[in-house]
């Protein structure tokens, strides 16, 4: 009896250990706008460097992306890391910083001009309690990813929630809206009203037809009402996005 009470306490021990990790991991989603020109060259960084030398100082790629549409399919990076905590970003980014191999890649790569034509943008994030494990599936060429970010009106971001996790997931997988990820900001003013989730789909098409239908989705209409989210604050905002080839999400 004793042999097995100590087995169930260590057991208890052990998975409460593993969400104590689960609860302090936290996502960083990094914007990087390259110069005129540089894209490409940001892009052989991370793929033949950066990764690697990421992952050297603790820090996991979940994903890389590039816009579709616009200017910014042109200049713009964007990733998201994991890391155990935001004390360990701060420790892995400064690591990361002296080490020599990035003193020598950052340096080798930019003898034709800098690459970056400012500062990355930078939002830390934890996933909601309802964010999927995501699992590559065999895709092609023509597959999209979208970043979409929602802010929620006043006390209302505890409703939005509720209504993903009740009903719009399952909604987006009937439509074929494969969702990626769901994660909230972790700094004030954004902790309390903004919802970031990462959708995909086969096609750009398929993506305009997936939406319609889900606007007109009997089961959307009824969710959206009894939700008590109301309207928004603003419109959602919302990027087409193509994984790179060096992307662990694709």
């Amino acid at each position: 009896m004793k042999n097995a009470f100590n087995i169930l306490a260590a057991t208890f021990f052990v998975i409460l250990s593993m969400v104590q990790t689960s609860i302090a991991d936290v996502y960083e989603m990094r914007t990087y706008t390259a110069n005129d020109g540089k894209l490409a060259a940001l892009n052989a960084r991370f793929r033949d460097h950066t990764v690697k030398l990421f992952e050297k100082h603790g820090m996991e790629s979940v994903g890389y992306w590039v816009p579709t549409d616009g200017e910014k399919s042109k200049n713009t990076l964007i990733y998201v890391l994991k890391h155990k905590s935001r004390e360990a970003a701060k420790a892995s980014f400064k690591a990361f910083g002296v080490d020599p191999e990035w003193k020598k890649v950052a340096e080798e790569s930019q003898k034709d001009g800098k690459i970056l034509a400012k500062m990355p943008g930078s939002v830390f994030m934890r996933a909601a309690d309802y964010s999927p494990t995501w699992e590559n599936s065999e895709g092609d060429a023509d597959d999209v990813f979208e970043l979409r970010i929602y802010k929620a009106a006043e006390g209302k971001l505890g409703k939005l929630d509720a209504r993903f996790r009740d009903h719009t997931i399952k909604i987006f997988a009937s439509h074929s809206m494969k969702s990626a990820a769901y994660w909230h900001p972790t700094d004030e003013p954004d902790s309390k009203d903004t919802l970031i989730y990462i959708l995909k789909y086969d096609s750009r098409e398929a993506a305009k037809a997936s939406w319609k239908a889900f606007g007109s989705d009997p089961a959307w209409k009824k969710a959206a009402k009894e939700s008590g989210v109301g309207r928004l604050a603003k419109s959602p905002e919302s990027i087409y996005m193509k994984a790179t080839d060096y992307s662990a999400t694709r």
